[in-house]
Parts: structure tokens; C-alpha cells; sequence
């Protein structure tokens, strides 16, 4: 059982490599590779495809995040080019593969295991899921167009687990998806939804992160 933790991102909407800021006393990165360290057999962080373009104090702590991983790689121009480098290193014969985000550093313990457990219990793809809580609604050129029921979707966070032959198998093609379970769906396998976090949070902003620091504290 293998994780690949994606932390390849340049950060566009945070203003800089955001796995690199600081949550009391360490890197964003190295909560998320903790988190699938305790919960695996092994870990491959995958870093920027540039170290040329990390600051000195950047590479500093990219080296000490990489301590916790069994094989570090460098990653893609896109998530999926990321997913496919982490995928090459491993080993064949894992038989579940877990993906999980370096900008979400709060997953708990009993979320590794929910989307494994649902894995090895015959799902072919276990992701988590939180119900929306407000109204939702299609909108096109700024005019709603549909509303859509509440209770017909989720917000779906990583980590998530799959068989590792499906998972290897949606990846085999050149597609691109900002979410791994859109490639593995469209092999036509089930996707199953567990119990989501509302605090396994993506810092994507700045207040992100502020948020993210107040409830690391809690």
C-alpha cells in the first residue's frame, strides 16, 4: 500500500509555493507526507519540475520535507503529469494507491483509512466527500440557468484511494484532470464517496493558510 503525495504546484493563486509555508514550525508539505507516512507502507513526494526556481530557504526545507519519503520525483506542468511521474516509482506490486494533496496538511488518520478501507473492501475507488451546504446553481454569462439539488452532489477532497491497477490504468492514457477519480471514472469503474473533513481544507489563498495555522492550533 503506496501513497503519492503531489506537491509539484507553483502556487499562481497563493502569490508563491504554498507546500512551503510555515504551519507551527513546519512546511505545508510535511504535514501532508506525515499524514500518508502513518498511514502506508510507503510515500513518493513529488516535488517542482525546477529547483531552479525555488528560493534558498525553499530548497532548504524541501530538502528536510524529503526525509519522510521513500522516493522523491519531479513533477509535471500539470497535476496529472505530476500523479504519472509519482505512479513510475511505485512498486508494482502495491496493490492500493493512495493520492493525496501537499496543500491539504490536515487529513486525519481516520480519513486515510476511511478511502483505504473502502478500497480493500472491494471498491475500486474511495474518495471523500462533503455534503454542500448551500444552494447551488448553474450559471452561464453571469444569469443562473439551472439550480441543482443539494443532495446530488459533494465537494470531494484527496486523500483518495484506488486499486493500483485501475488507478495505473487511467493514467496509462495522455489525459489531463484536475481530480484523479475524473480519470478513473471514465474507465467506467464505480467511484465510491466516503465521509469527507470540513477541516481537511486546500490552502489555495492566503487566508487559506491563515485558516489552516488557527485550526492546526485547535
Amino acid at each position: 500500500m503506496w501513497a503519492v503525495v503531489v506537491a509539484a504546484g507553483g502556487g499562481t493563486r497563493f502569490g508563491g509555493r504554498k507546500q512551503f509555508a510555515m504551519i507551527r514550525g513546519r512546511p505545508m508539505v510535511d504535514w501532508a507526507l506525515s499524514a500518508a507516512k502513518n498511514a502506508v507502507d510507503g510515500v513518493v513526494l513529488v516535488v517542482p519540475p525546477s529547483d531552479a526556481n525555488l528560493s534558498v530557504g525553499d530548497a532548504n526545507r524541501l530538502r528536510d520535507d524529503t526525509r519522510g519519503a521513500d522516493f522523491v520525483v519531479v513533477g509535471g506542468e500539470t497535476r496529472s503529469a505530476s500523479v504519472r511521474a509519482g505512479l513510475g516509482v511505485v512498486p508494482q506490486d502495491a496493490a492500493v494507491i493512495v493520492v493525496h494533496d501537499g496543500a491539504r496538511p490536515l487529513a486525519s488518520q481516520a480519513l486515510f483509512a476511511r478511502v483505504i478501507g473502502a478500497v480493500v473492501d472491494g471498491a475500486d475507488a474511495a474518495v471523500p466527500g462533503l455534503a454542500a451546504a448551500d444552494t447551488l446553481k448553474r450559471v452561464s454569462e453571469g444569469v443562473v440557468v439551472e439550480d441543482i439539488a443539494r443532495d446530488e452532489v459533494v465537494a470531494v477532497q484527496t486523500p483518495q484511494a484506488f486499486r493500483a491497477e485501475v488507478l495505473r490504468r487511467a493514467y496509462s492514457a495522455a489525459g489531463d484532470a484536475t481530480d484523479d477519480a475524473v480519470l478513473v471514472a471514465a474507465l467506467g469503474v464505480t467511484v465510491r464517496v466516503v465521509s469527507g473533513e470540513p477541516r481537511n481544507l486546500k490552502v489555495t489563498t492566503p487566508a487559506d493558510l491563515e485558516l489552516v495555522q488557527a485550526l492546526a492550533g485547535t
